[in-house]
């Protein structure tokens, strides 16, 4: 009888254990498939598909949007992550032969790929003010400026990012957070949406924007040298460094234009300079920046005290920062410091991403801003944007939450030659085109920069004939402003028709 009273409590106790043990965990997969519409883990190869139409320049425009997952699979076959994407296609094409692809990249990294989704190319856009703040009913509507008049889209979400998520919990972050476990990936996951959707054939682009513009240059030559995948175009918006170094001097000449057009757009220049039009201001700003800044800068301690003088006072009125600050700084304004103080007498700051916005801090002293006034801004129409689009009209069901920035840290920036990938891409491929597309007032991606890129990318001027750049009175988001979403499309556009060559060219130089 003893025997078994303990038998007995032994088994009640194992089994409270286990009642304990369930209560403290996340529902199973086999808990939510009982209401199988909502799901707290990834449902791999999951997918919803909408028919739907958009007018485009005058011209209506039929489509099929796809929401799903597929796998990334590891060098056993094994899934071991799932890559949330959508993917419109236009229905009255017949010939996908010669029907454009572009495969589309938002940055971070750890960001989905929800700005340019649902901000740019897509026929559906968030529901924003002219110069794309938020308003409210949150939502989107239709995009008349999409390209998918000329191109059909995917956009993806890498690991951690939107819905996408890693299924084997012993694979080490490092398989997929750096800059080349990144584009390794991703490439791989690309061939497989190509080849399932049988666009082979099909032109192909890639778009990435900001740390994407890092991620698409190094998918350039992944892609065409591991998976023999040759590209038509790379277009690069607000784009990173791309693994180009530029340290000391050179680092602090190049942010000048930037400020100088952030100064020019809040009306702190002088009267002469702000009757300029910024187009024809910004070429003098940036001969001073390369030709009189970058050596004075180099000089250091040695520069003339007469010439010193000179430098000062002429950075300090392109800048529209007083002379005495621009000194103290020894010529060198960090960024940080001159969005604090280009506004501090009006108790303002400005934005990073895109210097017209304005921010309010709890003090006007101090080195740098309390928040990035855009971003949080941005995160206020987006967010619900993308959620109601996905979850109410897609209708893709998931209690996952959709990571706007996603947890991918630690990242490796180790090894970054990215830009020089794409240079080798370029001259690897005589049909592969570059288009940069910057907004003036982006103080994280600067314009200024972005030519720099251009330059080293292409040292020798071989492949300039193949590279463009196109300007935005706007920040590093220029399609949220109603007239450049126009204006960038329009550029997408004609650069996709370029780099189509006749059909039976030869790809040779």
């Amino acid at each position: 009888m003893q025997k078994q009273l303990f038998t007995y409590l032994l088994v009640l106790s194992a089994l409270f254990a286990q009642a304990q043990k369930n209560s403290n965990e996340e529902p199973s997969d086999k808990g939510v498939d009982k209401n199988p519409k909502f799901k707290r883990t990834l449902s791999l190869e999951a997918k919803t598909e909408k028919k739907d139409e958009v007018t485009i320049k005058g011209q209506k425009v039929p489509y099929k949007v796809v929401s799903g997952t597929m796998p990334v699979w590891d060098e056993d076959g094994k899934a071991i992550a799932g890559l949330f994407y959508v993917y419109y296609e236009r229905t009255d094409v017949t010939n996908k032969e010669e029907r454009p692809l572009v495969i589309s990249f938002n940055g971070g990294p750890g960001t989905a790929s929800v700005w340019m989704h649902i901000g740019y190319t897509s026929p559906k856009k968030l529901k924003i003010d002219d110069e794309g703040y938020p308003v409210q009913p949150y939502g989107v509507e239709d995009n008349p400026q999409s390209i998918l008049d000329v191109a059909d889209i995917v956009y993806i979400d890498p690991v951690n990012t939107g819905f996408s998520r890693i299924l084997d919990k012993s694979v080490p972050t490092s398989k997929f957070f750096g800059v080349n476990a990144d584009v390794k990936y991703l490439a791989d996951w690309i061939n497989t949406f190509v080849g399932r959707e049988k666009r082979w054939a099909s032109p192909k682009f890639l778009i990435g924007e900001s740390y994407g513009t890092t991620r698409v240059s190094g998918l350039s030559l992944e892609l065409q040298n591991r998976h023999w995948m040759f590209l038509n175009g790379v277009i690069l918006v607000s784009p990173t460094d791309l693994g180009i170094k530029r340290e000391g001097p050179a680092s602090a000449a190049l942010r000048v234009p930037y400020m100088a057009a952030t100064a020019w757009y809040h009306k702190k220049l002088s009267a002469g300079m702000q009757a300029k039009e910024l187009t024809a201001f910004l070429p003098e700003v940036e001969t001073f920046a390369v030709n009189e800044l970058l050596p004075a800068l180099a000089q250091g301690g040695v520069l003339n005290a007469d010439k010193r003088k000179e430098i000062v006072k002429k950075l300090a009125s392109y800048i529209g920062i007083g002379e005495t600050q621009v000194a103290q700084q020894n010529l060198e304004i960090p960024f940080d410091y001159f969005w604090k103080e280009l506004l501090r007498d009006q108790g303002k700051t400005i934005g990073r991403l895109d210097s017209r916005y304005i921010g309010i801090d709890k003090k006007d002293a101090g080195e740098r801003p309390d928040y990035n006034a855009e971003l949080v801004s941005w995160e206020h129409s987006f967010t619900p944007a993308i959620n109601i689009y996905l979850r109410d009209e897609l209708g893709y069901s998931t209690d996952l939450n959709y990571y706007i920035f996603g947890p991918t840290s630690p990242w490796d920036n180790t090894n970054n030659h990215t830009g020089d990938d794409l240079r080798l891409a370029m001259m690897e491929n005589p049909y592969l085109n570059v288009l940069v597309q910057s907004g003036y007032y982006d103080g994280a991606c600067d314009y200024f920069n972005a030519k720099y890129n251009m330059w080293q990318m292409d040292p020798a001027g071989k492949i300039q004939d193949r590279m463009f750049w196109e300007g935005y009175k706007s920040g590093h988001m220029m399609y949220l402003r109603k007239e450049d979403l126009a204006t960038s499309n329009d550029h997408l556009r004609a650069f996709i028709k370029k780099s189509i060559p006749k059909w039976g060219t030869p790809a040779k130089f």
